[in-house]
């Protein structure tokens, strides 16, 4: 396989892997609703970077630690449930009005918390990790062994996470103006944060 059809391969990999809804993806949907996708940056920001650092470990040989202890899997596996149906009864009581935009006196969220939550939400499910021990060894052969090949494998992956999601920001501002002039508003935060809450439950009982 010569260089350019080995990055083509990875690049639709992780692309599609990526684009697929999942927690990172419906956090993104609901700040880019809420904020703007200027403000949501930091929520795929968040978010990558934890993959990207999540990644790392994978390519580090810890992924293998973790795919053979039970122990050190179950822990990670219900903190990061546990986050999960937190953050969905929380969302699940809000009201999901979404202001005006153009509102000057609209409070904003603090980037640091959109980051940090977006961070704790991609680091909940240490099944990312699993599937990176997975993924990167066909990735990974003697001849492309090295730090910058290495490195590559990781930006590559935090670009396009970041990417999807922020595709899904501004799909949910471009779409914003239509929960606001009808009634589906008063559920949009109940059923996702019943999805939240779902997944949690989802990763507490599934199977290793």
């Amino acid at each position: 396989m010569n260089t350019l059809e080995f990055w083509t391969l990875y690049i639709i990999t992780v692309a599609v892997a990526s684009i697929i809804p999942g927690p990172n993806m419906i956090l993104a949907l609901v700040n880019g609703m809420r904020y703007g996708a200027k403000i949501s940056f930091f929520t795929a920001f968040g978010a990558s970077t934890s993959i990207m650092i999540q990644a790392a470990i994978a390519i580090a040989g810890l992924g293998i630690l973790l795919s053979t202890s039970t122990f050190v899997f179950m822990i990670l596996k219900y903190l990061g449930a546990l986050y999960l149906i937190y953050l969905g009864i929380k969302l699940f009581r809000t009201p999901f009005h979404i202001d005006d935009s153009t509102n000057e006196t609209k409070e904003k969220p603090a980037f640091t918390k959109l980051f940090s939550e977006a961070f704790v939400v991609a680091a909940s499910n240490p099944k990312s990790l699993i599937f990176f021990t997975a993924l990167f060894p066909q990735f990974i052969q003697e001849d492309r062994a090295g730090f910058v090949h290495y490195g590559l494998l990781v930006l590559i992956l935090g670009f396009l996470q970041f990417s999807c999601m922020m595709i899904y920001s501004f799909s949910g501002f471009k779409v914003k103006g239509f929960f606001n002039s009808t009634s589906i508003s008063k559920y949009v935060g109940k059923v996702i944060g019943t999805t939240f809450v779902s997944l949690g439950f989802g990763l507490a009982f599934s199977s290793k």
